[in-house]
């Protein structure tokens, strides 16, 4: 009867041990399908915001006209272009900007021409 009880006592660890393990592995299993499905959630929403895109270029002009805005520059006949520097930053691009030196002209004066006088533009 002893032995019996002490085969049944083995069997037993031995079992509970091999649950020990599956169980774990089915938590590891669980938390990988969590990560794939968040990388699954990622994805569709990037393809649905994708395929929305698509759609809105085949069916309306407003989104062509709008890329065309942000990305090549588009003005509409009727509109003005205003662009607006920032001081700052104007001056740090001055600044950084080496300007080439100013070479006279030959014949060039620094008197401004009378109505009387010609301003030859090519120098001979």
């Amino acid at each position: 009867m002893r032995i019996l009880m002490a085969v049944l006592v083995v069997l037993l660890v031995a079992l509970q041990f091999q649950l020990w393990r599956e169980w774990q592995h089915v938590r590891e299993l669980d938390a990988r399908l969590a990560e794939q499905q968040q990388s699954n959630a990622a994805l569709k929403a990037r393809n649905d915001a994708l395929f929305a895109e698509v759609q809105d270029l085949r069916e309306g002009l407003d989104a062509i006209e709008e890329r065309a805005r942000s990305e090549l520059g588009l003005v509409g006949e009727d509109e003005s272009f205003y662009l607006i520097v920032d001081p700052e930053l104007a001056a740090e691009n001055e600044a950084s900007t080496p300007r080439p030196a100013a070479s006279p002209t030959p014949g060039a004066s620094d008197e401004p021409a009378t109505q009387n006088e010609a301003v030859d533009p090519a120098p001979q």
